[in-house]
């Protein structure tokens, strides 16, 4: 499970992240980080850690399907969060193909897509 502190929570904020962010994607995921300035929000989320929202829409799958990706994505977030900065915002919008590609496949794709974007060292 995703720490309360490390998730997106309304649609404001998704929006903000997908139109003013910055783009990475791959076979299966796009990736899009935006940094928040630190007045905004409540500062117990704000200063939390970086904080996650996952897009898997109908296009990926029945309900069963998205739920699980949902599900296999989740942990990851937690797996990068230690090398992200405190203030960014992350979405991640999976593709038709995550939905059979392998736990190992989303987490490369996923730590390539943060590395391209320059807001994760190399692992």
């Amino acid at each position: 499970m995703l720490p309360e502190q490390y998730r997106l929570h309304n649609s404001r904020d998704f929006h903000s992240v997908v139109r003013s962010g910055r783009r990475a994607g791959g076979r299966n995921l796009v990736i899009y980080v935006a940094n928040r300035a630190p007045e905004t929000g409540p500062p117990a989320l704000i200063f939390g850690g970086p904080r996650f929202g996952l897009i898997v829409s109908k296009s990926v799958g029945g309900s069963v399907v998205r739920h699980t990706l949902a599900r296999r994505l989740r942990p990851l977030c937690v797996d990068v969060a230690p090398g992200l900065d405190r203030g960014s915002d992350v979405v991640i919008r999976a593709l038709p193909p995550a939905a059979v590609a392998s736990a190992t496949v989303l987490e490369r794709d996923l730590r390539r897509a943060l590395q391209r974007l320059g807001v994760v060292g190399g692992a």
